[in-house]
């Protein structure tokens, strides 16, 4: 047992001081030496220091703003609620007014077209479900039916829900079908008046008799009117009418209040001659309800579009699964598909725990991650990988959820349950990052709250202009059409009235931002590069300097050990130690050195209390002593005993004898990790090779040919780090080396503090500081795991390719631009087309618009908007020939 004990230095307090000869024991050894897993983001250090000595005094400070930072980002949960009955921006405006209106809301999103509402209560709150049930009530009394989405629910619930509220989408896509044609069956009919005049003017004289006397009557067209009313624009009217009754007026709101206006004038003018208002102009309303009814059916249509690569994710989600159960006094062999007494049993995919066997078959989905138990065949992983040639599987190698079976039948364990398997968590993060607004969505927040409000302002004075005053300053404008064939200033006043309720559009703000959101992370989620929210894309398009991590990272992340030298020992004997000391830890020099323990058969000892340090090294207890491996001044630091420099010169010759003497070639990162052992100082080291990414260099020069500035930061020594920059382009000036985690996480914060934007690309947990402190962090997930650097980051990298950084960069400006287009259009359509609307052409230019021509320009409004996202789709990633 150790005589000497440990002292650890880590700044600042508070500081704890313990007493024993046996500190080592199983009551100490998980306070003082957790394993790699508990310390996940737990110590930022500047330079630790361990030192033996006759007592434990253990110093611990960590960077709280640090810890904070990456808590905020892993704990941060809001209530989500589904939310229907959102027409437009003013909507969107209304719900959210409610939500922040509650004591209890500190923060709300409200996203249209996923009908989501994103609420973070304020920390105080206790009752989570209490508030999100109470939230959902008022909302539903407010007009807008919503329900509490519970966390945690199934995989085939979270797929019914969405396939629900696609089929429902298409459902009302063909009621608006079916509504347009009845619509423009009625336009059809009362402009066949209009017609029969046109053809007159060409010289055709076929329309005349008693069908087209027929519709020139006004009691008909007056007919036709009411039909289109109570007929294919009944909902549109009610809808209008309900939002006026909840004080929330909506787009529906402005067309219903047009078009009703237009018709009881016509009706009153009608029924009352002697008033000689002469202002009968039935078909407009028809005329308006079908352009706007034909608007909303394209526009329905195109955001229906606007989800495919959503459905598409889903439909890699599979709710059943084939449960075997076999008796455990089964004598099959262990390979066998399927044993003659094993029962299958279809189930629910959330019924599935860990350790289950399942059976899948040829042309089937996997259901859950799992291991191969029994069996051959290939499998599809392109939804993970990209790759299109289809992979090997036997007994053995992992599967994961959603990749596809193609070949034989193959019997897995599952090693997750169905809400935890890699496609599962794909969809989640997804559908969470559809409800995460970008801040520029708060400009069309602003204008489209109080828009409903202003444009009816807007209109009443248009009205009150131009019947009390413009008609008799300029006396010529009662000579354009829109007045009447009697120059009649009510007719004029009323039309110009309607133009200005019709033509504006709401709509266009409100799907200014979702859209474009919707469709980039759908699509990035697609092409392999997660996006949290609108909020990272919009930081992630404005980023100037990227710093790059280098293991993993830069380089392939699957080292192996090309060398062993050793001091005192045999060379096995180095390794056997240094082995037993990184078993549990799980970066990949540690995994490369245990590789290459098995790959010998070599039998570790056994160890006590592993104690990693990010950045750093880790240490152990083998047969009574601490045995650390890691950094040199690390190891060296961590004993009394101190070693001549001779002797790590010594070691650091012999290695690289070692390595200029192999086939590596100078694509690989040559990094050596020291072995020291309590009374005897640094044993030995070990010399790692680890191969740049085929990718890296590209990556590299695609970043600084865009402008961005590459920064590499690294933990590694200075030989190794100055290598991997000259092979990829990164100049030396913006190379940094031997930085501990707490380093790295200055250096980003100095980046930001001199005005850069500043992306970190990362892969471990020492990179998880990093990653939080960033304005956009992105991880490569390695082996479909997940860590704490994927926690701790906004974008993952899911296929494991760092010419990703590039496509998630490039999708980033796209997307962002394609919401600078719809906004810039929305707010230029408005401006522009109301004013023209409330008659400003008419005095100098004779034109005015008809409330129909209006009601097709905000109709082409919206389309326009929606139709401008999904021209997003056809964005190609700029790296597909390098990745």
């Amino acid at each position: 047992m150790a005589s000497n004990l440990l002292r650890l230095t880590l700044p600042p307090p508070p500081s704890l001081h313990l007493r024993s000869s046996n500190f080592l024991d199983a009551k100490y050894s998980k306070r003082i030496f957790p394993r790699h897993r508990r310390s996940r983001i737990r110590r930022h250090c500047s330079k630790p220091s361990f030192l033996v000595s006759n007592s434990v005094e253990i110093s611990t400070q960590s960077l709280e703003s640090t810890i904070e930072s990456v808590k905020s980002v892993a704990s941060d949960k809001p209530v989500l609620l589904d939310v229907s009955g959102m027409m437009c921006g003013g909507c969107v405006a209304r719900v959210k007014s409610v939500l922040m209106s509650d004591d209890r809301v500190a923060s709300a999103v409200v996203n249209m077209l996923t009908e989501t509402a994103a609420v973070r209560l304020k920390p105080e709150v206790e009752a989570m479900a209490d508030a999100a049930e109470s939230l959902a009530k008022r909302l539903t009394e407010s007009g807008f039916e919503a329900r509490r989405r519970v966390s945690g629910m199934g995989v085939a619930e979270n797929v019914k829900k969405w396939k629900e509220m696609v089929s429902k989408k298409e459902e009302l896509l063909v009621k608006s079908r079916n509504r347009v044609a009845f619509a423009w069956t009625l336009v059809a009919l009362c402009c066949g008046s209009h017609t029969s005049h046109i053809l007159h003017s060409l010289g055709i004289h076929i329309a005349y008799g008693g069908f087209w006397d027929l519709l020139h009557n006004s009691y008909v067209k007056g007919g036709l009117a009411v039909g289109a009313l109570l007929g294919p624009g009944r909902e549109l009217l009610f809808d209008g009418i309900k939002a006026f009754g909840k004080r929330s007026p909506n787009m529906n709101s402005l067309v219903g209040l047009g078009s009703m206006a237009a018709f009881a004038i016509s009706l009153i003018s009608l029924v009352n001659p002697e008033l000689e208002w002469d202002a009968s102009f039935f078909e407009e309303p028809v005329m308006l309800l079908g352009f706007v009814l034909l608007g909303r059916s394209l526009e329905e249509r195109a955001k229906l579009k606007a989800s495919s690569d959503m459905n598409e994710l889903l439909s890699l989600i599979s709710t059943q699964s084939r449960l075997v159960i076999t008796s455990s006094d089964n004598n099959t062999a262990a390979d066998s598909v399927l044993s003659s007494d094993s029962i299958c049993i279809n189930v629910p995919v959330d019924e599935i725990r860990v350790g289950d066997s399942l059976l899948v078959l040829p042309g089937e989905t996997f259901p859950v991650d799992g291991n191969v138990l029994a069996g051959r065949s290939v499998v599809d992983e392109s939804m993970l990988t990209g790759e299109s040639l289809p992979v090997y599987k036997d007994e053995g190698c992992s599967v994961s959820a959603g990749t596809i079976n193609w070949d034989g039948p193959l019997r897995i364990e599952a090693s997750s349950t169905g809400s935890n398997s890699t496609i599962s968590k794909i969809v989640k993060m997804v559908e969470d990052a559809q409800g995460n607004a970008a801040p520029v969505q708060r400009l069309a927040d602003a204008i489209a709250g109080p828009f409903v409000y202003t444009i009816m302002s807007l209109s009443a004075v248009t009205f009150a202009f131009w019947y009390y005053v413009g008609s008799h300053i300029f006396p010529d404008v009662l000579l354009n059409d829109i007045a009447g064939p009697d120059g009649d200033p009510l007719a004029l006043s009323l039309k110009l009235a309607v133009d200005v309720l019709v033509v504006s559009c709401p709509c266009a703000l409100g799907l200014a931002t979702p859209t474009a959101i919707l469709i980039g992370t759908s699509l990035g989620a697609k092409r392999g590069y997660l996006i949290r929210g609108g909020d990272v894309l919009e930081r992630l398009a404005s980023v100037d300097c990227i710093a790059l991590d280098k293991t993993g990272t830069l380089t392939e992340g699957k080292p192996v050990v090309s060398g062993v030298g050793s001091l005192i020992y045999e060379e096995q004997e180095v390794l056997k130690l240094a082995a037993a000391v990184e078993k549990t830890a799980t970066h990949p020099i540690a995994k490369a050195i245990v590789n290459e323990a098995e790959a010998l058969n070599l039998e570790t000892p056994e160890t006590r209390g592993q104690l990693t340090e990010p950045g750093f090294g880790t240490l152990a207890e083998i047969d009574g002593r601490l045995v650390a491996v890691g950094a040199l001044e690390w190891v060296a630091n961590r004993f009394h005993k101190k070693n001549d420099s001779s002797d790590v010169v010594k070691l650091e010759s012999y290695l690289d004898h070692k390595l200029s003497s192999s086939s590596l070639t100078s694509r690989y990162s040559k990094t050596v990790v020291y072995v020291g052992r309590e009374g005897e100082g640094i044993i030995g080291a070990i010399a790692i090779s680890d191969c740049l990414r085929k990718d890296a260099e590209f990556t590299v020069a695609r970043l600084q040919e865009k402008g961005i500035k590459t920064v590499l930061l690294s933990g590694d020594r200075e030989g190794a780090v100055a290598t991997v920059a000259k092979n990829v382009g990164i100049e030396s000036e913006s190379t940094n080396y031997s930085l501990s985690p707490d380093k790295k996480f200055e250096f980003i914060s100095n980046l930001q503090s001199s005005g850069h934007r500043v992306a970190m690309v990362g892969d471990g947990i020492n990179d998880a500081p990093s990653l939080a402190q960033a304005d956009v962090g992105i991880a490569l997930k390695i082996e479909a795991q997940e860590n704490a650097a994927s926690n701790a980051a906004s974008v993952i990298l899911v296929r494991n390719k760092l010419s990703h950084v590039v496509d998630a960069l490039s999708l980033a400006q796209a997307t962002m631009s394609k919401v600078y287009q719809n906004l810039a259009w929305a707010i230029a359509y408005n401006i522009i087309s109301i004013p023209i609307a409330a008659g400003v052409l008419l005095p100098q230019y004779d034109f005015a618009m008809t409330p129909s021509l209006s009601g097709g320009l905000m109709a082409l409004s919206s389309i326009f908007v929606v139709s401008n996202s999904l021209l997003l789709q056809l964005h190609e990633s700029e790296t597909s020939t390098n990745s």
